[in-house]
């Protein structure tokens, strides 16, 4: 099956017959306007957006692209929830090297383990997909340890056979973090809005978050995203999304609240941790007059030195009043439609996975 993928990707034509004959899903062959390059971003974090990075062709259907992570070799590693290809794997040049997986159609959250020298990934199925005639599907969410090619090494099973959930409730996963000693983070984002805590070989730990706690601190609302915050190497923590709330709540590795960090009208995904910066997708924000809803392009990205937001590349300039960050808008011209994720490369140049983007790539965002 390698090969044949591999012989697949390299041809640079398709028969017309046979694109018509590939299930579309409703993915349209479109002949691509050339694009502007416009520079977004403030301060020292400026950015050229490069429409046409990804060099997928006419022939490799897309969704939703939901988030990317660099491995070892310095390829880029994409999860997406299209039914014919779950896991995109590219170079920096924006190459598509291959691609596997149909086992995950809510594929969601991507996260790379380096153990012994090689690298694993843990990969995160929301529970929810698309069908073929365009309605969204609820199912059981799944987290996966998998090889970089994708054999299963283990399932993490649904909470209600440990006995934390009961009947009915809903596990809809998000994202997984993995701790310095192992451990597995699994946040229960489209679910019960938990962090669930395993150790290194998928048994329960503990859990915390989800609504109603004696301490709001604990409350989480779209637990969306999970990432352990090495900062300050003496003290690592666990920062969780908790995207309703536009905010990031830090906690020990025990699960102890810390301290929220605010993000006002910034609904972000997971944080990304690159040196002292601190980088996030926001999928939505709310424009200055009237309202959207939930399919509206209205994202951004926004970019921390600590806690402070020094840039938002495709959305207003930071702006702080006595210390208080007030709120950050999506440009008009709309550059940025959804920030879903967030890769960042050694050059510090940006790859950004978008969610309800008109089944486009990834976007390069190079530093300038």
């Amino acid at each position: 099956m390698t090969n044949q993928r591999r012989d697949f990707i390299k041809k640079t034509t398709l028969a017309s017959a046979a694109l018509a004959a590939t299930p579309s899903f409703g993915f349209h062959i479109l002949k691509k306007p050339k694009l502007e390059e416009p520079i977004i971003g403030h301060g020292a974090y400026q950015y050229k957006v490069i429409h046409n990075w990804a060099q997928m062709g006419t022939s490799m259907p897309l969704l939703n692209c939901h988030e990317m992570m660099m491995d070892s070799k310095g390829r880029l590693i994409m999860i997406g929830d299209h039914p014919s290809n779950n896991v995109l794997i590219f170079d920096k040049s924006g190459k598509l090297l291959d691609y596997w997986g149909t086992s995950y159609p809510g594929g969601h959250g991507l996260t790379i383990s380096a153990e012994g020298g090689e690298d694993f990934l843990f990969l995160t199925d929301s529970g929810w997909f698309l069908d073929k005639t365009g309605k969204w599907v609820a199912h059981n969410g799944r987290v996966s340890k998998t090889t970089i090619d994708g054999r299963v090494l283990f399932d993490i099973g649904h909470p209600q056979t440990i006995g934390i959930y009961k009947p009915g409730d809903p596990y809809r996963p998000t994202e997984v973090a993995i701790g310095p000693n192992g451990d597995i983070y699994v946040a229960d984002g489209y679910g019960m809005d938990y962090i669930i805590q395993y150790n290194a070989q998928g048994e329960y730990v503990r859990h915390w978050g989800g609504k109603e706690n004696e301490d709001s601190n604990y409350d989480i609302s779209n637990a969306h995203g999970v990432a352990i915050d090495y900062r300050d190497k003496d003290n690592p923590q666990v920062v969780c999304t908790s995207r309703n709330e536009q905010c990031f709540k830090f906690f020990t590795l025990e699960g102890k609240f810390i301290r929220t960090l605010q993000l006002p009208n910034m609904q972000v995904c997971r944080p990304v941790f690159d040196d002292q910066n601190l980088y996030a997708g926001v999928c939505w924000s709310q424009p200055k007059v009237g309202k959207t809803n939930w399919k509206d392009h209205t994202g951004f990205v926004t970019i921390l030195e600590g806690d402070k937001v020094v840039s938002n590349p495709g959305g207003t300039a930071p702006d702080y009043v006595n210390g208080k960050l007030q709120k950050s808008y999506q440009l008009e011209s709309k550059p940025i439609l959804h920030g879903h994720d967030v890769c960042v490369d050694e050059d510090k140049n940006l790859y950004i996975c978008q969610w309800n983007a008109n089944r486009t790539p990834p976007l390069k965002l190079e530093r300038v």
